[in-house]
């Protein structure tokens, strides 16, 4: 199993950027596509966007496409989330997850998460 570690949250006015890493250890990461998901207080854990192993292929929720970039580092084993353009409603607990196989939109097909990073963005 992966361990994972997001890094990077913060509070950041709207229009704002932020860049979200997250680590990982105990297995080599290009074994994994990875995804990142966020929940906020009282809703369910959304999907945000998705890289394959290889880096080679991304998908991203409709609500943050052209606003955020996933993109993964293998030699440094992190996976990062480039935000720009925040809103108010991209405020959420943030985090990564590993998974074989392909890339995918449902947190249940995730292996292993890591403890979250909180974003809050103000208007």
């Amino acid at each position: 199993q992966v361990q994972l570690v997001e890094s990077g949250g913060g509070l950041v006015q709207a229009g704002g950027s932020l860049n979200l890493s997250c680590a990982a250890s105990g297995r080599i990461l290009s074994m994994y596509a990875m995804g990142w998901f966020r929940q906020a207080p009282g809703k369910e854990r959304e999907f945000v966007a998705a890289v394959t192993s290889s880096g080679r292929s991304t998908d991203y929720a409709d609500s943050v496409k052209g606003r955020f970039i996933v993109s993964r580092d293998n030699v440094k084993n992190t996976v990062y989330l480039q935000m720009n353009s925040l809103k108010p409603e991209d405020t959420a607990l943030y985090y990564c997850a590993s998974r074989f196989g392909a890339n995918s939109r449902n947190y249940y097909s995730y292996d292993s998460w890591g403890q979250g990073t909180q974003v809050t963005v103000s208007s």
